[in-house]
């Protein structure tokens, strides 16, 4: 065998073995490519698949959780089969970072991409909280504090008058102080607008007088078509220089606004000289007695055109108005009545209930 003969045999040997290896390389390749796409394949339809959760549910999504946190909560709650599926996929979508805190309405049979797009690009359940109109400062934050889906604690009672009542929505972990804040400013945004379009010639000086008579007026009366006559009599007040005599504002300097008194004035408390005994002082009190709405700020603002200087309860929830002394006391007397009236209806209620409840344990 010539030496060129040896050469051409191993060139052949070597390109042989290169071919092959080249062969093998791409076969895998090709096994490989099949495989990950038999693997993507497979977690795509688990993906998209229906859940394993046949009923509604909800889902909270804390603060600062991670997309590990997220999946393996998920998982524990029967809301995904594949923790390891829902967490490449979210990466693969780049949106791990996209993860809102919140609670979230999961949706029967949801599949792992309806849990993600839910909780990156849906809106967490609202929660909504109403502050009834006329509630004081202590009230509120008593109520704020017992409300849950919130955090936080409020401690410092805002001043009275500050907050404005509504309905406020919120989201689960929402901060309460945040809650607070929010009527806060609502309060400065809406006075701010009621102020400037006041009446002219009002005897009142500031919005905080504003809002200090809007609180009586808020107080006086529940029926919302009164307040600006409630208004009307007080300014009538005012501009003669007599006393509102406002049983509210008694009230309020005895219970200092954190509790109801579920009892008549006493005649030493009427004549017990305090900042806010409005039968004791000249003009408006030290400061508001709660937190009127913006109905009773309106009221004030733009009080009703009347001659009237008194008014009493009617019987019927609101109050009759009176032009002149001698017509209140008419007025009055007529109240009176209808409290006896009450007074002898509720015993006569009260006897006959224990009548009943008698026959009732007699009979057993």
């Amino acid at each position: 065998m010539s030496f060129k003969t040896g050469s051409k045999q191993n060139r052949r040997r070597r390109g042989s073995f290169l071919f092959g290896v080249i062969n093998a390389i791409l076969t895998l390749v090709v096994l490989a490519m099949l495989v990950i796409g038999g693997l993507v394949a497979f977690g795509a339809q688990r993906f998209y698949a229906d859940g394993p959760k046949s009923e509604q549910s909800s889902f909270v999504v804390e603060r600062g959780a991670s997309l590990a946190g997220v999946a393996q909560k998920l998982e524990n709650a029967g809301l995904i089969a594949d923790r390891l599926t829902f967490q490449l996929a979210a990466m693969v979508q780049r949106k791990q970072s996209a993860i809102r805190a919140g609670e979230y309405n999961i949706s029967p049979n949801a599949s792992m991409a309806d849990i993600l797009k839910e909780i990156t690009q849906g809106r967490p359940i609202s929660y909504s909280l109403t502050i009834p109109e006329g509630f004081t400062s202590w009230q509120v934050v008593e109520k704020i504090n017992a409300t849950p889906n919130l955090i936080g604690k409020i401690v410092d009672i805002p001043p009275e008058g500050s907050l404005l009542p509504d309905t406020y929505s919120f989201e689960r972990g929402d901060e309460r102080q945040k809650l607070l804040d929010q009527m806060s400013a609502a309060m400065s945004s809406q006075l701010a607008q009621i102020w400037a379009g006041r009446a002219p010639d009002l005897p009142i000086s500031s919005p905080g007088e504003l809002v200090t008579l809007a609180s009586i007026v808020e107080k006086e009366t529940g029926v919302a078509d009164e307040r600006p006559m409630v208004a009307g009599v007080f300014i009538n007040r005012l501009n003669r220089g007599m006393r509102l005599q406002s049983d509210p504002t008694i009230i309020y300097g005895i219970t200092e606004g954190k509790a109801t008194l579920s009892r008549g004035l006493r005649r030493s408390e009427i004549d017990a000289k305090t900042p806010y005994n409005t039968y004791q002082i000249d003009g408006l009190p030290v400061g508001p007695i709660a937190n009127p709405g913006i109905d009773a700020l309106q009221a004030v603002a733009r009080p009703a055109k009347t001659d009237a200087l008194y008014f009493v309860a009617d019987g019927s929830g609101g109050h009759a108005f009176a032009n002149s002394y001698a017509e209140h006391q008419r007025n009055v007397a007529a109240w009176r009545k209808v409290e006896r009236e009450q007074a002898k209806a509720a015993q006569l209620q009260a006897q006959k209930d224990a009548q009943t409840a008698s026959e009732a344990k007699s009979g057993q």
